[in-house]
């Protein structure tokens, strides 16, 4: 079964990553690295990214032959997606262990949710 890790951010945690030295940040991007090749290891890892800012995306609307964009931010909201993990795992209990080693798991912003099969 596939389980999507949905990482967020807010604005503690980018004030937090703000005030890190670059040591600190080198450090905190090595500690992706190492899930990443971790993930890899097991067999589990389908595909990871880290999100630009949501200011830097479109919403975008298709209608009636016509498309438009509009620029972010999107929504008044405190926080936003920042990367993602797909796994595929034997069941959700493992997806969520994995999904607990995720650095922003310590603040409550990590979210796993399976993939629907549509056959």
């Amino acid at each position: 079964m596939k389980y999507l890790i949905l990482i967020y951010n807010n604005p503690a945690t980018r004030r937090l990553w703000s005030e890190f030295s670059d040591e600190q940040r080198a450090e905190g991007w090595r500690a992706y690295a190492a899930l990443d090749e971790e993930f890899a290891a097991s067999g589990e890892l389908i595909v990871s990214e880290a999100l630009a800012d949501p200011s830097q995306g479109r919403r975008v609307l298709a209608r009636e032959g016509v498309t438009t964009t509009t620029d972010g931010p999107f929504a008044e909201v405190k926080e936003h997606l920042a990367g993602f993990y797909l796994l595929e795992c034997e069941s959700f209990e493992r997806a969520v262990e994995r999904a607990s080693r995720i650095p922003e798991a310590a603040f409550g912003l990590v979210e796993v949710r399976p993939v629907m099969e549509l056959t």
